[in-house]
């Protein structure tokens, strides 16, 4: 990833389901601003690795989250705002989790969190990372190695080093 520990996020569209069922187009940077934000950057909703541990880790550990002085956190995959409200009211994150999509990898390429994995169908995503900002300033971010794995970006072991 080219962004690093106290960059600042960068200007990025993304999209979401509001509650009264219309697509919003926002900036990232309108989100996180006078916020400490968790955004958790997933290669694609409703995969295993995704589905299974990432997720549901930061679903199950939320209020921990809350205790830590996170006042958001958004969940961002390379999918249309659609396919987003759906896995998230899968796994039932309420107000938990904002369901965000980066269609266009707008802010995925911005960051540098593109990787081609075309070999499984699945195109152009984005890297597994965590990242927790600061008013739109990065204060930690993790990346795994490989999208399948969720360790380093696990809400049990990033929380841990908030």
């Amino acid at each position: 990833m080219k962004i690093k520990l106290g960059d600042k996020l960068p200007k990025s569209e993304l999209f979401y389901i509001e509650k009264d069922n219309f697509v919003k187009k926002v900036n990232i940077q309108e989100l996180c601003e006078n916020k400490k934000v968790i955004i958790l950057g997933m290669p694609g909703a409703f995969t295993k690795t995704c589905s299974l541990l990432h997720l549901p880790g930061f679903i199950k550990n939320y209020q921990l989250a809350l205790q830590k002085g996170v006042t958001q956190i958004i969940c961002i995959a390379v999918n249309d705002p659609n396919v987003m409200r759906a896995w998230g009211e899968s796994h039932k994150v309420g107000d938990k989790i904002l369901m965000v999509g980066d269609p266009y990898l707008t802010l995925t390429k911005n960051i540098g969190a593109e990787i081609d994995k075309s070999e499984k169908g699945l195109g152009i995503r984005s890297t597994r990372y965590t990242m927790l900002t600061d008013n739109n300033v990065v204060k930690l971010l993790k990346e795994e190695k490989e999208t399948a794995q969720c360790d380093l970006t696990s809400a049990e072991k990033f929380l841990n080093l908030i």
